[in-house]
């Protein structure tokens, strides 16, 4: 027994993203720990959350509006990376791979969501 969400792909993948941003966000200076940390770790959990709220919901346009959230939360991890980036917690090389990671999985959710029928 499993719910609809856990077999998405969109949610597993953004599931793994989350806890890599956890991860790398454990070595962010401590006084960003309730700045810049905290921010990017919202932000990565409610990707994988709305993806899971949104799924149980009974109408596709629904849905479609929580993978928006899901969306513009990404869009915010990405924005997070690029402070850390510019603040060298994390190394241009680091940047690139979650900034990949974050495309990619960008363009997943967006392409499930045109699936989607209204």
């Amino acid at each position: 027994m499993s719910f609809k969400f856990e077999k998405l792909i969109i949610w597993q993948k953004s599931m793994d993203f989350g806890e890599t941003i956890f991860q790398i966000s454990k070595d962010f200076p401590k006084d960003e720990m309730f700045n810049l940390v905290s921010q990017l770790r919202r932000a990565v959990d409610s990707i994988a959350l709305n993806i899971s709220e949104g799924s149980i919901l009974q109408s596709n346009p629904e849905f479609k509006r929580f993978l928006g959230f899901s969306i513009r939360s990404l869009a915010e991890v990405v924005t997070c990376l690029y402070k850390a980036k510019n603040r060298n917690y994390i190394s241009e090389e680091k940047f690139k791979e979650l900034y990949n990671e974050s495309y990619q999985l960008m363009n997943q959710i967006i392409g499930f969501r045109n699936q989607l029928k209204d």
